[in-house]
């Protein structure tokens, strides 16, 4: 048993993605991502933590005002542009920057077991959030990846298996990047700012 497949997890790979990316089951797998960073350690990414159950919210709060209008990210995305509204829009752009934040590096933390985690983290953040951040964030971040835990514990976190464990990871990453690759592709504007903006 890992982190991956516990009992009552919801994994990336569980999300239909077709006609749209479901709403109920994305938000319950993108919980999972919260108690990652609760296992890298909860006290320095509390900041990350915080920014993603509060986008988990924005996105939620929006689907529960009318559900069977809004099945699908996709779908809560235009139901705002339509009514010339972006709570919900702009926190999914939010979050989907911090999943790629995630996902590359625990992709670079897979493909290279040699790599620690800070390092794997580092390189993840300059490539996804750090363009999005100003100075005191950047800082923020500097802290947090710098207090990650060495790969062997945190592995083991994760599962008493480290085989099994990389081979759930992988699973789940693919389910997740594929999920970021769609959403990359519907947030065509990476400096989104309003309905407006949106293509």
């Amino acid at each position: 048993m890992t982190y991956f497949d516990r009992q009552n997890a919801t994994s990336y790979v569980d999300v239909s993605v077709e006609p749209g990316i479901e709403v109920n089951k994305f938000l319950l797998a993108t919980e999972e991502v919260v108690g990652i960073f609760r296992l890298l350690n909860a006290t320095a990414f509390a900041p990350v933590i915080s920014d993603m159950n509060g986008n988990i919210k924005k996105i939620r709060d929006k689907y529960n005002e009318n559900p069977s209008a809004t099945p699908t990210l996709q779908s809560i995305i235009q139901d705002e542009r339509a009514k010339g509204q972006d709570t919900a829009t702009v926190g999914m752009q939010w979050l989907f920057r911090g999943l790629c934040f995630t996902s590359d590096a625990l992709r670079d933390s897979l493909s290279n077991p040699s790599h620690e985690l800070a390092e794997s983290f580092t390189k993840s953040y300059e490539g996804t959030l750090k363009p999005y951040h100003g100075f005191l964030v950047k800082g923020i971040f500097t802290v947090a990846m710098k207090a990650c835990p060495y790969r062997k514990d945190f592995f083991l976190k994760l599962g008493p298996d480290v085989s099994v464990v990389e081979h759930k990871m992988e699973i789940w990453l693919q389910g997740l990047e594929k999920i970021n690759g769609i959403m990359c592709g519907v947030y065509k504007v990476s400096s989104y700012r309003g309905p407006g903006d949106y293509p």
